[in-house]
């Protein structure tokens, strides 16, 4: 697709830092699919035009590879050595191709302060976070342990909530809640509820986790709002979006009609390839890909989202679409219009990948598996306008 004018305008004077040359730059937010060179300056995106050149900046020959904005994995685990479930995000965002890490709700108002000032703002990713509306966060979910959070109402704290997120707006983007057997027990859909109000006072979006029901897939997206986000959208039974005829429910139709964000979440054992088949089949896709990654994935069926996304490839998603998935769509989620497009002066962020052909082994939750053609191999990113190769 040919360059828009708005993408390619520069003066021959601009001073660039670095020039990523000779790419397929592919920016949905711009409609962009074409050769060209990428070039950043101050930490920002400056310029999308063929032969680009500036004395001194860095030159970086991306030809043969692809060039989007940088991922952004909408639902994530990072904080690390704060959480059993923590991983390391700048351990990872090289392979993963992340830029921005969103974390789903490792930290809730009684340790956000130390999720702040240890792991987010010492991070060379970007991490922004979704705050739990319990009090500790997701404090006990290990591999000997599981005690879900939002089981005892004793921990959920609106008050406590709503003041960490008003006072921490540049890194606090929405308010995040786990439901379901596992999650809330004997509480059901009651924290929901409650990090709904948190939500409508801060003015933020909700995302919420759904695990087995009760309560069931139905209850809790006709609580949610245009612009909240329902993550683990592509679980299997019970609480799947898909009804006995192998269609898309009513209510999940309903919910995206008025504007709920469905994200997948892959997680551990939050996403099924036939609940994908059968929705992608529906002409229902994800509005947001996104891994939960997390220290129990970490090692499969996960590993990172540039995994996860290769799995919406291999399911017939075309990549403009997927890639969209993770940037512009998820940028929209987070209400971050400055991340997910490679515009001019936009966040100084890319991704650099492959498609790599092979037989590639990819497996989702519960034992599904796929033999793909191809696969999502990440060589380098670019954050804050500085290369960082793999990492």
């Amino acid at each position: 697709m040919p360059m828009s004018r708005s993408a390619t305008e520069m003066t021959s004077s601009t001073a660039y830092d670095l020039i990523l040359r000779g790419g397929r730059v592919l920016d949905p937010s711009q409609g962009i699919d074409s050769i060209a060179d990428v070039a950043f300056a101050a930490g920002r995106v400056a310029a999308i035009g063929p032969r680009l050149s500036s004395p001194g900046a860095r030159m970086e020959d991306v030809s043969g590879r692809i060039v989007s904005p940088g991922f952004i994995d909408l639902h994530t685990h990072v904080y690390w050595g704060g959480t059993s479930l923590g991983v390391d995000a700048g351990a990872i965002a090289g392979r993963s191709g992340v830029t921005t890490f969103i974390d789903a709700g490792s930290a809730g108002p009684g340790n956000y302060n130390g999720f702040l000032r240890h792991v987010i703002e010492p991070s060379a990713p970007r991490i922004l976070a979704f705050l739990h509306v319990s009090f500790a966060g997701i404090f006990a979910f290990s591999r000997n342990i599981m005690v879900g959070e939002s089981s005892d109402m004793r921990l959920i704290s609106p008050r406590d909530a709503l003041d960490v997120a008003r006072a921490h707006r540049e890194t606090v983007i929405g308010i995040k809640v786990r439901v379901g057997r596992f999650a809330s027990g004997d509480s059901g859909v009651a924290p929901l509820d409650i990090a709904l109000q948190v939500a409508e006072e801060a003015g933020l979006p909700i995302m919420v986790h759904i695990d087995e029901p009760p309560p069931s897939y139905d209850e809790v997206i006709a609580r949610l709002r245009p612009g909240d986000v329902l993550t683990h959208c592509f679980r299997p039974f019970p609480n799947s979006p898909v009804a006995a005829d192998g269609r898309p429910r009513p209510a999940v139709l309903a919910a995206r009609e008025r504007g709920v964000l469905f994200d997948i979440g892959h997680g551990m054992g939050s996403f099924s390839f036939d609940v994908a088949r059968a929705m992608l089949a529906a002409e229902f896709a994800p509005d947001t890909i996104s891994s939960d990654v997390h220290d129990l994935n970490l090692g499969g069926p996960v590993h990172d989202q540039a995994t996860t996304l290769s799995k919406f490839l291999a399911l017939g998603m075309p990549l403009p679409d997927v890639v969209r998935a993770t940037t512009l769509a998820a940028a929209a989620a987070i209400r971050r219009p400055e991340l997910g497009t490679l515009r001019r002066g936009a966040a100084g962020d890319a991704t650099i990948f492959t498609l790599e052909a092979g037989e590639h082994d990819l497996r989702g939750s519960g034992g599904g598996m796929l033999i793909a053609p191809e696969r999502i191999a990440v060589s380098g990113v670019v954050l804050g306008g500085r290369y960082l190769g793999r990492m």
